[in-house]
């Protein structure tokens, strides 16, 4: 199931929706404003947190966490060494690995678990170019997971480019 996001170089405290294939409102980021460190919120359509996304504090490398319920669920760090590709780890607490590759500022990357593609990011469905799609090509995949592994990785590619700002606090 593919999933629109309107693309923006977004700052913490932007909002915005995703929609689904069918134009409908699926998913809402909220950057939270007046917060020490970044945080992005998933909800669904009803306003229902899913997955809340923090910059990790103290981290000698640049990571994000992401949480379900409070709990801890992922951690997203850059990989230290990758010639021509953007690659970037996502280790789940429960000892699970994905790996997200590609060309993260020209939103054309992969999310895959053991070689096996779950999701994948592009623009080239679109003549539009602020928007881009995350296809979750494999039906048990968490799609909430997918949706925040994505805006994680371009929003951490985003700031370690000096691309995007910051809000107050």
């Amino acid at each position: 199931m593919k999933f629109l996001v309107r693309d923006k170089l977004f700052d913490i405290g932007d909002d915005y929706w995703i929609e689904d294939q069918n134009g409908d409102k699926a998913f809402f980021v909220d950057g939270k404003v007046l917060r020490i460190r970044d945080t992005l919120e998933i909800k669904d359509r009803s306003g229902r947190s899913l997955i809340t996304i923090k910059e990790k504090m103290l981290s000698i490398r640049d990571a994000m966490t992401l949480e379900r319920d409070d709990e801890e669920l992922a951690t997203i760090r850059k990989k230290k060494f990758s010639l021509l590709r953007d690659h970037y780890r996502v280790k789940l607490n429960e000892g699970t690995e994905l790996d997200v590759s590609g060309k993260i500022f020209d939103r054309e990357f992969k999310i895959e678990y053991d070689d096996e593609l779950l999701a994948l990011v592009s623009r080239k469905w679109f003549r539009v170019r602020e928007t881009y799609a995350v296809d979750v090509v494999r039906e048990d995949t968490d799609i909430a997971l997918m949706i925040a592994v994505a805006v994680c990785v371009i929003h951490m590619a985003e700031k370690s480019d000096g691309r995007v700002g910051h809000g107050e606090g």
